[in-house]
């Protein structure tokens, strides 16, 4: 099939719709872990999570990485800020915002495996599910280019 054949762009307007559907989709993942997060750090709920060894959401949470630098407010609020911003960029169709908020949720979230693992060794298990959220927003957001549709 050519460029300029209709039933190129037909697959490229679906796929890109089905790639939307996808980031929608991980941005409510994230944001569910998100809420789940910042529901236990101000209600004081048992967290459901090992907090012996490697894995421990408790020492990471608990530690000062789990709240935003100077505030009481968890890092988990800026996460679901984060995701409610990448699902409506999703929908909203904003292309090249959607590109620089998943970049920069990217390098956090490099950073944020880095002080789990260098500065706490402890792994947070529901951190790590909106890690890999952030990480799948970006990919999915790379994939489609300016051309496909």
């Amino acid at each position: 099939m050519h460029r300029d054949d209709p039933g190129d762009r037909d697959e490229a307007v679906t796929t890109k719709r089905y790639l939307r559907a996808a980031v929608v989709a991980a941005s409510v993942i994230g944001l569910g872990v998100s809420i789940y997060l910042t529901f236990v750090h101000f209600s004081a709920a048992q967290l459901v999570c090992s907090a012996s060894g490697t894995i421990d959401c408790e020492r990471v949470l608990g530690s000062g990485y789990g709240v935003i630098a100077g505030t009481a407010v968890p890092t988990s609020a800026a996460g679901l800020a984060w995701f409610l911003i990448a699902g409506a960029l999703a929908l909203l169709r904003n292309r090249r915002a959607q590109v620089a908020w998943s970049v920069a949720g990217l390098l956090t979230v490099v950073y944020l495996v880095f002080v789990e693992i260098v500065q706490l060794g402890a792994i947070c298990i529901w951190c790590t599910v909106a890690h890999a959220m952030v990480v799948v927003i970006f990919l999915l957001t790379v994939t489609v280019r300016d051309g496909d549709a």
